[in-house]
């Protein structure tokens, strides 16, 4: 008998990604925060970026190397990115949930609930660029079995933490709370599939192949060709970028909704969440699937 259950998910995967879509029609304003997270963390680095070239860096001997001030700088670089990025998508979340529940959303409305939580993001932007320097330490460490074992647990880190940014948004909670909370959802709603995050980096990888495909284009054309249908893909990939981003965040707002509520309100109303997220079924009972293969992860 053909198993009918991996294209159904696909097919409400697809079906989220038409919503997030609908959502984001409705309200253009959510596309300005990766624009807004982007043109920050650019700043970031650039200005991070300059403060390690002019008083990090001992050129002494021939040889330049960071000194303590360098890598003292390159922590906060880290820090600060992470804020930045947890800033705005904060606020992305907040006028996403105002829209899905038929309330009003700016921009500036969403910026002053993600200034409300600033108590909140700070602590979680800590955590989780502490989470990025030791993992990028063990891959630079351990080579090809490092970036295996960061793979691996950077991939259960972020399905463990999808719903956090949410949590502390939208009920207000500390960052500890805040992740058993996220990890008690994640375990209970959609432990065993991420079908909507495969199906959105699926729509995104789609998204800038034309971009890329300009650019190639312009490399066969020559320099000219180049500098011109260069920049035209580039742009097309930025702007891509900046809607797939978007829209990852709306989902992220209605799974939350729905794994906290077991409904989703707004443009999500009517999909069967349950068909993509709900545990598949074997004759010996539920499969283990990633609700399995991370419980020891999640319970640590």
């Amino acid at each position: 008998m053909v198993d009918t259950g991996g294209m159904n998910r696909l097919q409400t995967s697809w079906e989220m990604a038409k919503r997030s879509w609908a959502v984001l029609r409705s309200d253009k304003s959510l596309a300005w925060f990766p624009v807004l997270s982007l043109l920050g963390s650019l700043v970031v680095f650039g200005v991070f970026a300059g403060l390690v070239a002019l008083t990090g860096i001992d050129s002494s001997g021939g040889n330049d190397s960071l000194k303590p001030m360098g890598y003292v700088f390159i922590v906060l670089a880290y820090v600060a990115l992470a804020f930045v990025q947890t800033y705005f998508l904060a606020a992305l979340v907040a006028g996403a949930d105002a829209r899905l529940q038929g309330r009003h959303s700016s921009v500036s409305t969403a910026l002053e609930i993600a200034n409300s939580r600033l108590h909140r993001l700070l602590p979680w932007a800590l955590v989780s660029a502490t989470v990025t320097i030791i993992l990028q330490a063990i891959e630079e460490r351990f080579g090809v079995v490092g970036r295996l074992v960061v793979g691996l647990v950077g991939l259960a880190w972020n399905l463990v933490t999808f719903l956090t940014v949410p949590i502390l948004v939208l009920e207000d909670l500390g960052v500890g709370a805040a992740l058993k909370r996220s990890k008690d959802l994640f375990k209970k709603t959609w432990g065993e599939n991420v079908v909507g995050q495969a199906g959105l980096g699926i729509v995104g990888f789609l998204a800038t192949l034309p971009g890329v495909l300009i650019i190639a284009i312009g490399a066969g054309l020559g320099t000219a060709g180049l500098v011109v249908f260069g920049a035209i893909g580039v742009v097309w990939i930025l702007v891509a970028a900046t809607v797939v981003a978007a829209l990852s965040g709306i989902y992220r707002t209605a799974l939350y909704h729905y794994a906290s509520t077991g409904q989703v309100p707004g443009e999500f109303a009517g999909v069967d969440f349950q068909a993509a997220f709900a545990p598949r079924r074997t004759n010996g009972g539920t499969s283990g699937g990633f609700g399995g293969g991370f419980g020891g992860f999640t319970n640590n």
